[in-house]
């Protein structure tokens, strides 16, 4: 599999129409956008704004990123804002610190969030932990395309947000809407600490949705948000699964099931007030998340609950993610292991008869 067919695959994704804002409501005033259009907005935006903001990665220039995200950003920006580096992630992400060390608010695109890997020492025992040590803040942002669908196979599919989350200094976020995209980028921009922003592959063209302009719009890290309100039960995912979850709640909904859907966004710092309020008022949790299981975010905020609102659940709590072994290439495979409407369903429909 060449990123060649990689990318075809991802562009011929279907585009469903979207015509309402998150309140449901009718507007007018606000672009749609597909979830990359809504990234690469959030870039030559803060671009335009913030002279220091600046763009590097392999291919990010003039052929416009692996997935086209950051397209016509070299020829608005020139090559000393859009700077196409060496294929050496942990060359790229060194570079970024320094950078931010000199006033500069770099962002680094990984082609795949797979190749974070390379860089994993750079970020985690330098980057994440200079402010602490000697008081000097890091303000990049690594963007890491991640998640499967796309026939990627195990070196282009991963969801290695569970690696960045336990590391302390860093924020990592994971939207799953085009203004969430659009939103969170503009705050881990312009946050002073270092930020992982898990963009999902699979997203890219297949969803659109209205998008705010200008300073409009702008997500605040570390705050979660109820996709759809619900009384009977709670589904608390992030990123892709967020749709698959959405879908299943509109399903149920047909067998008269009140399913509320937690869209945390940020991943760390979590909006743990809004996980237990959910968990509250539904008493029933079930968690989503397209990464595997084992030390997943899942497995802490299935902890969370345990220890701050267990005498509000009246099930156990349910986590739903891939298994524990690397993303399958087959299709049939990949579809068995990721989370979907009718995994979502099965495991919901039990958790509602308990």
């Amino acid at each position: 599999m060449t990123w060649d067919s990689i990318i075809q695959r991802e562009t011929q994704s279907e585009i469903p129409h979207s015509v309402r804002n998150d309140k449901g409501e009718e507007n007018d005033n606000l672009r749609e956008l597909t979830y990359l259009e809504a990234i690469r907005d959030a870039l030559q935006y803060e671009m335009r704004r913030d002279a220091r903001v600046l763009v590097l990665g392999e291919d990010v220039g003039v052929f416009g990123g692996a997935f086209k995200v950051t397209q016509g950003l070299f020829e608005e920006f020139g090559q000393e804002r859009v700077i196409d580096t060496p294929m050496s992630e942990l060359c790229m992400v060194g570079a970024a610190t320094g950078m931010a060390f000199m006033g500069l608010r770099p962002i680094v695109e990984m082609q795949f969030a797979d190749f974070i890997s390379t860089g994993f020492d750079s970020i985690v025992q330098y980057a994440a932990t200079n402010h602490y040590r000697w008081n000097e803040p890091v303000p990049w942002v690594i963007r890491a395309p991640g998640g499967g669908g796309l026939r990627g196979g195990p070196f282009h599919s991963q969801n290695p947000e569970a690696w960045f989350v336990h590391a302390p200094g860093l924020k990592v976020v994971a939207p799953a809407t085009p203004a969430d995209a659009r939103g969170l980028l503009l705050s881990a921009i312009r946050d002073p600490n270092p930020v992982i922003y898990f963009e999902y592959k699979s997203l890219y063209r297949s969803i659109r949705g209205h998008v705010p302009e200008g300073e409009d719009g702008i997500v605040p890290i570390g705050k979660a948000k109820v996709a759809r309100s619900g009384t009977d039960m709670s589904i608390i995912t992030y990123g892709a699964p967020l749709h698959e979850a959405l879908k299943a709640a509109d399903e149920l909904a047909r067998e008269n099931f009140k399913v509320e859907v937690l869209d945390l966004r940020t991943l760390k710092p979590m909006d743990t007030e809004a996980i237990f309020e959910t968990t509250r008022k539904t008493s029933k949790v079930l968690i989503a998340h397209e990464a595997n299981l084992t030390c997943g975010v899942g497995a802490e905020i299935s902890a969370l609950i345990s220890q701050h609102t267990f005498e509000f659940l009246d099930a156990p709590i349910v986590r739903l993610a891939a298994p524990d072994i690397p993303p399958p290439y087959a299709p049939i495979l990949e579809d068995a292991s990721r989370p979907n409407k009718e995994k979502i369903l099965q495991a919901a429909r039990k958790l509602l008869a308990y």
